[in-house]
């Protein structure tokens, strides 16, 4: 029977060395192979050891070098179905971790720095999204706090902010596209 070899890594060993000594204090007796390897999944942040070898396969598949914070690759490989060749959103993805996935991608293509009005955002959406509904966007964008509007909306700006690992890593795949 072959293996495969899974490589693990943390940010914090501190942080790992403290998750196992409290999940092994909650233990009545030693823990299996089995249990052991989702101790050590669930204390670099995953939930369970079937959930960081789905998110490994899923990075190995898109070839993406080794992030220095836990992404879940296996959430960025869903988010880009819902994409083109050209890196354009073809749907309104139906979960919610999909939907902010894809605003994020969108929100990379907003110009920073920049007052708009509702028609330039618009514009710069319907680029980067093919079911015409912009208006939807802008509402999720500002929602989610990617984007600020004032109340007559007639001034847009985006929210400069750091996007959560995935989302950087989403982007990444997009840009090698378009």
């Amino acid at each position: 029977m072959t293996r495969t070899a899974y490589a693990f890594e943390v940010a914090d060993i501190s942080s790992l060395a403290k998750a196992l000594v409290r999940q092994l204090g909650e233990t009545p007796a030693p823990p299996g192979h089995l249990a052991m390897l989702n101790m050590l999944a669930r204390g670099a942040g995953w939930r369970n050891f079937q959930h960081f070898r789905a998110s490994y396969g899923a990075r190995a598949a898109l070839e993406e070098p080794a992030p220095a914070e836990a992404v879940d690759f296996t959430q960025v490989a869903r988010a880009l179905r819902q994409f083109d060749a050209e890196a354009r959103l073809i749907r309104w993805p139906s979960r919610a971790s999909q939907i902010s996935l894809c605003l994020w991608a969108l929100w990379a293509h907003i110009p920073a720095d920049t007052s708009m009005s509702e028609r330039e955002v618009n514009v710069h959406l319907n680029a980067w999204h093919l079911f015409g509904d912009p208006a939807q966007l802008r509402r999720f964008m500002v929602g989610a706090g990617m984007m600020s509007r004032k109340p007559d909306c007639t001034d847009y700006r985006r929210i400069e902010q750091r996007p959560p690992p995935e989302a950087l890593a989403l982007i990444r795949q997009l840009s090698a596209r378009g």
